[in-house]
């Protein structure tokens, strides 16, 4: 009967490092959510690993993308409901839309930050 070849029945290699080489590998393959081992493999194989900060970086950039897209949205619908336009007085909504425009531009501060990160 023969046995299926696994890891846990494979000869296995080890490797000296230094403490902080150490530090450094687990690190990464905690970023990358694998455990060291597989990281390893995964590099000697000529893999590049997938930083899950990288998929965090980007779940980021999609909320900020959101939170431009309300206030674009926001400033649409108050432009267009005349109503509004004419209770508010000329000063109050010159008012409001400068503040609104001033958010959109830190979001889109913040956005391109987060962009630079990745």
């Amino acid at each position: 009967m023969a046995q299926n070849v696994t890891r846990k029945n494979s000869p296995s290699i080890r490797v000296h490092c230094l403490p902080q080489e150490k530090l450094n590998i687990e690190t990464l393959a905690k970023n990358c959510n694998l455990s060291a081992a597989a990281l390893l493999r995964n590099l000697a194989a000529g893999y590049q690993p997938k930083s899950i900060l990288d998929a965090n970086v980007a779940i980021e950039l999609i909320k900020i993308s959101g939170d431009l897209g309300r206030l674009g949205g926001l400033l649409k619908m108050f432009l267009t409901d005349d109503e509004r336009l004419n209770l508010a007085g000329k000063d109050q909504t010159k008012m409001f839309i400068h503040g609104l425009l001033q958010d959109i531009k830190a979001t889109q501060t913040l956005l391109f930050e987060t962009a630079k990160k990745v």
